[in-house]
C-alpha cells in the first residue's frame, strides 16, 4: 500500500505541474454540460424535469471524462518508457495498480468538484442532499477507476487501446452506472441515506470486489 502512495504521488506530481490529462476531463466535461444545457434550453425553467435530467447528465459527463483520463493512464507511462520501468522495479506488481488507481480516483475527484457546480449554474439548479450526493458519487468511482485502471493497463499495449478500451469498460460498469443513476435521482428528489441505501450498498459491494479481483490478476493484465 505504502509503494502504491508512492506512485500515486508521483503520477499526482506530474500530473498538476502540467495539467494536461487533467485540463483535458474538465474542457471534456464542461462540453457534455454545455450541450446538454443548450439542448434542453426550453425545459430548464421547470426544477422537476431538470431533477430527472440530472442524474443522467452527470454520470454521462462522469464516465466519459473518465474514459479520457483512463485511456491516458498507462499510455503515458508506455510512450515515456517509464512503465517498463515499474515493471522491474523489486515490489508486488499490485502496487503499480494500487496507486494508478489512487492517482485515477483523485484526478476523477478534481474533475466532479469542477462538474458539479458547473451543472448547477448553467441549469439554474439548485442540488439537494449535498452528503447523500457525495457519497454516491464517491462509491459510483471508485468502482469505475477500479474497473478502468485495470482495463487501461490489459489494453495499454494495443493499437486500438482508444477504441477497446471503451468496448471492455462500459458492459462492466453497468452494475456501477445503474445504481449510481437511480440513488442519485433519489438524493435530488429529496431523499435521504436511508432511502438509498441499497443502492449504497451495492456500489460498495462492486467497489470491494472488483479492487480485490484487479489486486490478484493486475500482475497477468500488464504482462507483454
Amino acid at each position: 500500500m505504502i509503494r502504491g502512495l508512492y506512485i500515486a504521488a508521483k503520477d499526482l506530481k506530474a500530473e498538476f505541474r502540467t495539467k494536461q490529462m487533467l485540463n483535458s476531463m474538465a474542457i471534456f466535461s464542461l462540453l457534455v454540460i454545455v450541450i446538454f444545457s443548450i439542448s434542453f434550453g426550453d425545459l430548464l425553467s421547470d426544477s422537476k424535469i431538470i431533477t430527472q435530467l440530472a442524474p443522467g447528465v452527470l454520470w454521462i459527463s462522469f464516465a466519459f471524462a473518465g474514459m479520457l483520463g483512463l485511456s491516458r493512464s498507462f499510455a503515458s507511462e508506455l510512450e515515456n518508457g517509464c512503465l517498463e520501468g515499474l515493471k522491474v522495479c523489486p515490489v508486488d506488481r499490485s502496487a503499480i495498480y494500487t496507486g494508478k488507481m489512487i492517482s485515477n480516483t483523485i484526478l476523477m475527484f478534481v474533475v466532479e468538484l469542477i462538474t458539479v457546480p458547473l451543472f448547477a449554474v448553467l441549469f439554474n439548479y439548485s442540488i439537494r442532499g449535498v452528503v447523500g450526493l457525495a457519497l454516491i458519487i464517491m462509491l459510483g468511482t471508485v468502482g469505475f477507476i477500479s474497473v478502468g485502471t485495470l482495463l487501461s493497463a490489459l489494453t495499454v499495449n494495443t493499437r486500438t487501446r482508444e477504441l477497446l478500451l471503451p468496448l471492455l469498460l462500459f458492459p462492466v460498469i453497468i452494475p456501477v452506472i445503474i445504481p449510481a443513476v437511480m440513488a442519485t435521482a433519489k438524493v435530488l428528489s429529496g431523499g435521504g441515506i436511508g432511502d438509498v441505501f441499497g443502492e449504497m450498498r451495492l456500489l460498495f459491494v462492486y467497489d470491494v470486489v472488483f479492487f480485490m479481483i484487479a489486486q490478484l490478476v493486475f500482475e497477468y493484465a500488464i504482462q507483454d
